[in-house]
């Protein structure tokens, strides 16, 4: 890469000041890792959806902070240039106490720059609580894995007028808090753009429109092994990347290509309102 400066918070919010797309993608292994770092991947992300991806399950939930400070440590030594975010696991940040320790570990024993948890203006405290203590923060608000048990299925958020307005004061409210870093799941394109919009902060989607300042995918969807392609189900935001006889590396590649020029995401990658 012509550019190997290391990324850190700054550097993504002038990426977003500038219009320059971000780049983000799931990683758990080393071997991954120096790919990602080699193909431009700005932000790498230890996502809770190994759960799904490498042990099978069907939610997120089962994931332990040991899994998630496991992958980290296998990841982190071998990044020189992307950032490292990882997912806090599900109720790991109940209080703030639990969250404190659960980003200690993170950070210190698992090598993350910045912590993910999901949850709107309810988490304004513990974003808080972290933020004043030197822990950057990515809220994740639309569609909420760990929530699934409540959601009661995997479905796009905010599309009813009232739905959207709260998303939109969640994310005010959570911004104030201290975030820096907002991630959009599962959204209307026009909710993900009004809510860029608005923000002081980068805004990261899946599946929530183009109009926002970078995208994330999982790893194996875009190389087309997980689960979740491979049973039929398919997320309408998920691209497959092997096509036409792509190895690995170039896949990943044309990934961060296609997020950089805006090819990704197209229309049909993204989801319309009520």
């Amino acid at each position: 890469m012509e550019n190997s400066k290391p990324v850190n918070v700054a550097e993504l919010r002038r990426m977003r000041e500038a219009g320059d797309k971000i780049a983000c993608l799931t990683c758990y292994d080393a071997s991954f890792a120096l790919v990602e770092d080699r193909a431009g991947v700005d932000v790498v992300l230890i996502g809770d959806s190994l759960g799904m991806v490498l042990h099978g399950g069907k939610t997120t939930t089962p994931v332990t902070l040991d899994d998630i400070v496991y992958h980290s440590r296998c990841v982190a030594p071998h990044l020189s240039r992307a950032f490292l975010m990882a997912d806090l696991p599900f109720l790991s940040y109940a209080t703030l106490e639990r969250a404190l320790d659960a980003s200690q570990r993170v950070m210190q024993e698992g090598g993350a720059k910045m912590v993910k948890l999901e949850g709107g203006r309810e988490q304004a405290s513990i974003v808080e609580y972290l933020a004043v203590r030197g822990v950057p923060v990515c809220a994740h608000l639309g569609l909420q894995p760990q929530f699934i048990h409540k959601m009661g299925a995997f479905r796009v958020q905010g599309r009813e007028d009232a739905a959207a307005e709260a998303m939109l004061h969640d994310a005010r409210v959570l911004v104030e808090a201290g975030a820096d870093l907002l991630l959009l799941e599962c959204i209307p394109a026009e909710l993900g753009k009004r809510i860029a919009a608005e923000s002081s902060v980068p805004v990261i989607g899946i599946g929530a429109g183009a109009d926002v300042d970078g995208q994330i995918l999982v790893l194996h969807d875009i190389l087309n092994i997980s689960p979740t392609v491979t049973l039929g189900r398919t997320p309408r935001f998920v691209k497959n990347y092997m096509t036409d006889g792509a190895d690995i590396e170039r896949a990943i590649g044309n990934y961060v290509a296609e997020v950089k020029s805006g090819a990704y995401p197209a229309p049909e990658h993204c989801f319309a309102g009520a």
